[in-house]
């Protein structure tokens, strides 16, 4: 079944930015513009996404729809055969790639296997494309689309000039982002990106998970990859080849940030797979500058 879909949004918002919010699944963003509107994501169906189109149309005014996919996460795209037709969808020219890689197929053949809201999903990938940055000057708001890699190679967020807010999509979450794969490069850019959100100086850093549009998260964020290398750093070489070294104490997700009361176990479980992933690129990061020096 579908999570329901509402319109929320923050404390100081801009009231031509509406948060839609899919359960707990994801939240998108909708920005009305003097000269059109845009939707960042559309949902992890194209029912939920028609849904959110629903809701949103008082709010559009009639104005023209441009339609964003941050990248090609399910729950970020897959409601793209609602908008095919109606509208162009953008994305990263790295998007191209991933869309066409057979783990994308793969993800949807095995998630309509488990859950029938999946079996109407078309994947349908963007109408144009952009590599480094894109600009979109919707007369009163300005929205840059700026490459920001690292949780993956095509990632998005979308920075809001006129009113110091940025979409930071996936490259910023509460509690910890996760990394695209084990490997330094990857850890790399996503530490870059992170401090090219921070440097924007941004009043509010809007993610799609954790519900919060607080600077502070970037900082956080920062911090816990600061705090994994300088952890990592204090192994042997033996501990370094250490499959569970997540599950030593010390280098638990829960030795590194606090993970929120009540947050459901699923959730929790989720996060603590993410900071496998985020260990395993730090010890690989380590690992190559202990054999450069």
């Amino acid at each position: 079944m579908n999570p329901a879909v509402e319109l929320c949004s923050y404390p100081g918002l801009d009231e031509r930015i509406v948060i839609v919010r899919a359960g707990d699944e994801v939240d998108a963003v909708f920005v009305r513009t003097e000269r059109f509107n845009v939707l960042i994501d559309t949902l992890g169906t194209p029912e939920l996404c028609r849904m959110a189109l629903d809701l949103l149309e008082e709010r559009a005014e009639a104005r023209p729809l441009i339609v964003v996919n941050s990248h090609m996460d399910w729950d970020h795209f897959w409601g793209n055969a609602a908008i095919a037709g109606r509208a162009p969808i953008i994305a990263h020219a790295a998007a191209l790639d991933r869309l066409r890689d057979a783990s994308t197929q793969q993800v949807l053949t095995d998630k309509a296997s488990q859950e029938p809201r999946f079996r109407n999903v078309e994947l349908i990938g963007p109408d144009i494309t952009f590599s480094g940055s894109m600009v979109l000057n919707g007369g009163d708001l300005t929205l840059e689309l700026i490459h920001t890699p690292g949780h993956t190679p095509d990632h998005i967020a979308v920075w809001i000039p006129e009113l110091r807010i940025c979409l930071a999509v996936d490259a910023v979450e509460s509690p910890i982002p996760e990394v695209w794969s084990r490997s330094a490069g990857d850890l790399r850019l996503i530490r870059s990106s992170l401090t090219r959100i921070r440097d924007l100086d941004a009043r509010l850093v809007i993610p799609a998970h954790g519900r919060t549009s607080s600077p502070s998260a970037v900082d956080g964020n920062l911090a816990y990859f600061e705090a994994l290398t300088d952890r990592v750093a204090t192994l042997s070489e033996s501990r370094l080849a250490d499959p569970q070294l997540g599950d030593i104490e010390g280098f638990r997700l829960e030795d590194f940030v606090a993970i929120p009361v009540g947050m459901p176990s699923d959730t929790a479980t989720f996060y603590r797979s993410c900071h496998e992933t985020n260990l395993g690129a730090t010890v690989q990061a380590h690992i190559e500058k202990l054999k450069s020096a």
